[in-house]
């Protein structure tokens, strides 16, 4: 076994940071076991030198993130900041000076992720990360080395526990959803600005990195579909469970029928209660992964939290620090596919449209009409009215989401259509 230890930046210090140094002290030994060597904690670079942060070595504190990578010691950065800037330079910095990267950055390798592969390349180092997606939850891995021989069609998850919190809690107790957003955020579940979590910008960068390494093709976050799910209802949970449904924030990634490209999407959208998303509850996430020779195949388990994001930072830590003592480099990019990303007009969903319409003889017949116009087949309708006032519930079979979202548009300027109530669409079947 090697003596000299393998030097670890730590780049931030916060929830996640102070885990992973927490975990990288309480079981040196059992790292140094499985790795081959001792792996040391040789600085750590925060913005607030004066936090007191229990368990570091005060030593170790620095503000300066670059001089601290640029000291030609460090075998292995460990970057927990967040964000694009200063992550990327810093990234960047360390590739420069010989330093694998281990990163949870989710935005930073949606947005950048190509560069940052290529600039690790290049320079004959790795770049692991497992903690970007779904936070403990072992997927990163298991898509790109596990499932390498494989050929997958769709990953469909749960990637987000904030929104998922919140959703269920609407479903379990009738809470509205200002109601369910207020108890997550007292429980520490949402942050003080959940805009991230609520209007699917965190589910939309896992689903460019999912979709990316599952299709073996480049995925940015400007190419998927966001949707967020701060219009979801009461009613529109009434509606669900009428259906045999619930409602889950997804990320969907899938492989064109003819394999000629691929879509990645994240909205609202009820699931059956038979599908075994429909079971995941409280803050936990979820991922269902369809493969030709593997199958269906589910990864569950807490998706973010300190301790759980940590755990999964640490895992790709000793993959890359075994890697640097074999004088090798892990899996890196592979997008030899380089198929285009279809826009969401092209998806085939399903709709489920709630139509408040007057109570009155051929209602249903111009609505039929509409659709039929639009090229929607009809599955179900269901029809209630009292008063001069009715409600038209109707769910369609697949179509072009364009064809669904023409056809919405065409039934809004009926004179016989007071409004359209809600739209969701229908997955998991």
């Amino acid at each position: 076994m090697r003596t000299r230890p393998l030097k670890v930046a730590l780049l931030g210090c916060g929830v996640v940071g102070s885990e992973v140094a927490r975990i990288m002290t309480t079981h040196a030994d059992d790292l140094t076991a499985r790795i081959g060597a001792p792996v040391e904690l040789a600085g750590v670079a925060v913005r607030r030198p004066s936090k007191v942060r229990e368990g570091i070595d005060p030593a170790l504190i620095t503000t300066d993130a670059t001089a601290l990578l640029k000291r030609g010691d460090i075998d292995v950065a460990i970057e927990v900041i967040g964000g694009i800037e200063p992550a990327r330079g810093l990234i960047t910095t360390a590739f420069d000076h010989g330093i694998s990267v281990v990163s949870a950055n989710k935005a930073l390798l949606a947005q950048d992720g190509a560069a940052l592969h290529a600039a690790a390349e290049q320079a004959g180092l790795d770049l692991y990360y497992e903690a970007a997606v779904a936070g403990a939850i072992p997927l990163i891995r298991p898509l790109r080395e596990s499932l390498a021989g494989d050929k997958i069609n769709r990953v469909m998850g749960i990637v987000n526990g904030t929104t998922n919190f919140i959703l269920d809690k609407m479903d379990s107790t009738g809470a509205g959803y200002q109601e369910a957003l207020d108890e997550a955020t007292a429980l520490g579940y949402a942050e003080a600005d959940p805009t991230a979590d609520v209007e699917g910008y965190d589910a939309a960068a896992k689903a460019a990195i999912l979709a990316g390494i599952a299709f073996h093709t480049r995925v940015r976050l400007d190419d998927v579909h966001r949707e967020g799910m701060t219009e979801v209802s009461a009613a529109d949970f009434a509606s669900a469970k009428r259906m045999g449904c619930t409602i889950k924030l997804l990320a969907i990634c899938e492989r064109a029928a003819d394999g000629g490209s691929v879509t990645a999407r994240v909205h609202p959208a009820m699931i059956p209660l038979s599908h075994p998303l429909a079971s995941v509850r409280e803050a936990y996430n979820a991922v269902f992964v369809e493969a030709e020779a593997a199958g269906r195949l589910m990864f569950y388990g807490p998706g973010a939290g300190g301790s759980p994001t940590a755990s999964a930072v640490l895992g790709d830590l000793v993959a890359v620090c075994r890697n640097k003592l074999a004088e090798a480099t892990g899996p890196g990019e592979s997008a030899y596919t380089q198929l285009p990303v279809s826009p969401m007009g092209d998806v085939v969903t399903r709709y489920h449209i709630s139509l408040d319409v007057a109570d009155k003889p051929g209602v249903l017949a111009q609505v039929a009409t509409v659709f039929a116009e639009h090229g929607v087949s009809i599955d179900t309708v269901r029809q209630q009215g009292k008063d001069g006032e009715a409600s038209l519930v109707v769910v369609t079979h697949r179509a072009p989401d364009a064809a669904l979202s023409g056809t919405v548009e065409a039934l809004r300027k009926l004179d016989t259509v007071r409004g359209v109530a809600s739209i969701m669409r229908v997955e998991g079947e």
